[in-house]
């Protein structure tokens, strides 16, 4: 008897459909899965044998050949489990649907015969959307997931007898929807707010033009002067997602396992790895590529604390995805493309002792030590992070006064705002910040008085930025513009774009 079964695996973000073709045939009891399984495909003869077992269904004595089509592509992941199970049932009579080409079945078994949570459920399921399938049964657990998904009929299953039952007819089970899957576009309430932050107007202004454009921005300063809590306050004063977005995020942490409480995910990641990660858990990889920590910061904040304390071969893998918004891990078993479109927060001392310029301490530190701590960071490196910011010591006035700081949520308009401008100018262009404008695109959407482009002019030549930077610059004031809704970019904003390029010269001169 023969069988055709469909599910699902996963190639980086996109699922591609599997034909799980079983056929029963007379001849020694023998049990075959081809067609490039990996080991845990070829370890689910013993999880499928013994689940259909002690499911209370007897195991034909055949020669099953379980073929997993098409056979030139290799599949990995215990997500499959469930479909040989069901393809060798339906081969056995025992399944009696005659049609099951319009389901796909994902689910890992357990030998009891219960159905396991798989990862990247979600992102399975959109892709199975996107092929024409309308209907998948999938483990209880990974319910929640899958049903903000709302043209695809979503049937949760805890266990083999439940799936054959419901083929059978025997049990209805109802597509599961959430009530509360919708997506809820409103402002969150955060136990930190910018309001926190006394004094360091000029940080604050930073960050806010940062948030707005979507821009990198390098935070330099002494300890304790506030670098690592205005940073971590950032999220307070981004805009909420879009659902695209929350979708985006949402299945990449599926794929990583990270996904909490199985929902939809409907706050900007906010990603700080220690500096002793490796260049691997930072850019992606392993012998199944998994995301890094560039695409966990995907459509969100990517914060380095402490910047060249990382080794620097791992700060140089950055300069790709800070480019191309993607990276590319190649491996032996194949090549995968996850998203990367972060903003890069990365905050540093002036010095290793940390006192370098500071007016209220002496520095310890000997040039040479200086020059190979800052030497850390690559110039290339410095040209893709569009805002550099220099920070001093709290003053005790700051510290003491009573008058209230603005709060994120005031910020957050103005932010907002500004994103709304350029969501309304980039439209139809696939741009969704300041940011993300080509090099071809600049002179158009960046148009300046003649009073800013001599300042321009004259700064480009003083300074002697790169061409990189030129662009960089020209974002950024088209962002301060946007702030303050002007049309063009007046000689104020360039100025104080400018600004924020001039700490190389200082620093790294």
């Amino acid at each position: 008897m023969y069988s055709n079964i469909k599910t699902c695996v996963l190639h980086g973000l996109s699922g591609n459909i599997i034909d799980v073709e079983t056929d029963l045939s007379r001849g020694l009891p023998v049990f075959n899965i081809v067609g490039l399984p990996d080991t845990s495909i070829k370890e689910s003869k013993e999880r499928v044998r013994t689940a259909i077992k002690n499911s209370g269904y007897e195991f034909p004595l055949s020669r099953i050949t379980v073929n997993l089509a098409p056979a030139n592509l290799k599949k990995e992941g215990s997500q499959m489990d469930l479909a040989i199970a069901v393809g060798i049932l339906k081969s056995s009579n025992l399944i009696q649907d005659k049609d099951l080409q319009d389901i796909v079945f994902i689910g890992e078994l357990s030998l009891d015969g219960k159905i396991n949570p798989v990862e990247g459920a979600l992102p399975m399921v959109i892709s199975m959307r996107e092929a024409g399938i309308s209907k998948c049964i999938i483990p209880f657990h990974n319910r929640e997931e899958c049903s903000v998904i709302e043209d695809v009929e979503i049937i949760p299953v805890k266990s083999l007898n439940e799936v054959v039952d419901y083929l059978n007819g025997e049990l209805n089970i109802d597509s599961y929807i959430n009530e509360n899957r919708h997506f809820q576009n409103e402002d969150q309430e955060y136990t930190v707010d910018f309001s926190d932050i006394k004094g360091q107007g000029s940080l604050k202004r930073a960050l806010e033009v940062a948030a707005a454009g979507s821009h990198n921005i390098l935070i330099i300063g002494p300890p304790g002067a506030g670098k690592t809590m205005a940073a971590r306050r950032l999220p307070t004063i981004l805009p909420r997602l879009t659902f695209e977005e929350a979708i985006e995020v949402t299945k990449i942490y599926s794929i990583a396992g990270l996904l909490p409480s199985n929902s939809l995910i409907e706050e900007r990641p906010f990603r700080s790895p220690h500096h002793t990660a490796s260049s691997v858990s930072l850019i992606g990889g392993g012998r199944i590529p998994k995301p890094g920590e560039v695409t966990l910061a995907h459509n969100g904040v990517l914060f380095l604390d402490e910047l060249p304390e990382f080794p620097k071969s791992v700060l140089e893998v950055l300069r790709q995805p800070l480019e191309d918004g993607m990276v590319t891990i190649a491996r032996a078993n194949g090549t995968i493309t996850y998203p990367a479109k972060f903003m890069l927060v990365a905050s540093m001392n002036p010095c290793p002792c940390g006192y370098y310029g500071d007016p209220f301490h002496e520095c310890t530190c000997s040039q040479g030590s200086i020059d190979r701590y800052l030497g850390k960071i690559s110039n290339p490196l410095l040209d893709r992070i569009d805002i550099h910011i220099e920070v001093q010591p709290v003053k005790y006035s700051d510290l003491t006064d009573k008058m209230k700081e603005e709060s994120s949520a005031t910020i957050r308009q103005r932010v907002n705002k500004a994103r709304e401008i350029q969501i309304e100018r980039y439209k139809n262009k696939n741009i969704f910040s300041n940011s993300q404008i080509s090099n071809r695109d600049i002179r158009r959407y960046c148009k300046l008085t003649k009073e800013a482009e001599d300042i321009l002019n004259v700064s480009y030549n003083k300074y002697k930025f790169s061409a990189r930077t030129y662009n960089k610059l020209l974002k950024v004031s088209r962002t301060i513009a946007d702030l303050d809704g002007e049309e063009l970019i007046q000689d104020k904003h360039i100025l104080e774009a400018i600004r924020y390029r001039t700490l190389d010269n200082k620093y790294w001169g």
